[in-house]
């Protein structure tokens, strides 16, 4: 694997993650109401995903998803349920915020995610999205000759890995930094809505998504 293999694999990888999608509105979404520490756990979620896809496509396994019109269909619907699941959990609390009135609300209208159910919130959205899958079986392989070893292959998806944690990170510190202003009601309450519609969005357009 030679350095402008790497440099090009960086490169995509790179425009991969910062790309508008739904990593990024999960962690909009969970460090204003959970914390630093929640939105971390997100990251290790799609960090752990990323080892997951990328061991389904090292050793072929996941080109059952192209190969089989069905267990793509009922990956990609449970993918779209997912997501579509979030983006109902985030309009419902945006609409319990509006219920409410400002002065007198609390933390029982907004419960902060746990450290465990954020990772596991991380996971699954990667886990469970067929683009991250095609990444791996679409893009990924150009980068390993036949006779690549499994180490190599491992150490483009840990690069992958890096440039995602990096990324994320950066963006948990900035949101973590302007606390007060992403914590007022309001906020949270925009916030919730528009996460809500995204997902929704996200979900749906996954849902429609065509094999190929």
């Amino acid at each position: 694997m030679d350095i402008n293999n790497i440099t090009t694999f960086i490169t995509v990888a790179t425009l991969l993650v910062i790309s508008p999608g739904p990593n990024g509105f999960l962690i909009a979404k969970t460090v204003p109401l959970s914390g630093q520490k929640a939105g971390v756990a997100n990251i290790c979620g799609f960090v752990v995903a990323f080892y997951v896809h990328g061991t389904l496509s090292i050793f072929g396994i996941s080109i059952l998803l192209v190969q089989s019109a069905q267990a793509f269909f009922v990956f990609k619907m449970l993918g779209a349920a997912y997501l579509i699941w979030i983006g109902i959990k985030a309009l419902v609390s945006a609409f319990k915020v509006s219920g409410a009135k400002l002065p007198d609300l609390d933390q029982r209208n907004v419960k902060p995610v746990s450290v465990r159910n954020a990772f596991l919130e991380g996971f699954l959205t990667n886990a469970l999205n067929p683009k991250v899958s095609m990444f791996y079986l679409a893009a990924f392989p150009q980068f390993i000759s036949v006779n690549e070893s499994v180490i190599n292959a491992y150490a483009l998806v840990t690069l992958h890995s890096i440039v995602n944690f990096v990324w994320f990170s950066t963006m948990v510190f900035m949101l973590s930094r302007i606390k007060n202003a992403t914590n007022n009601v309001r906020f949270k309450r925009w916030l919730n809505s528009i996460t809500g519609v995204v997902f929704i969005g996200f979900g749906s357009k996954l849902a429609l998504m065509k094999n190929g």
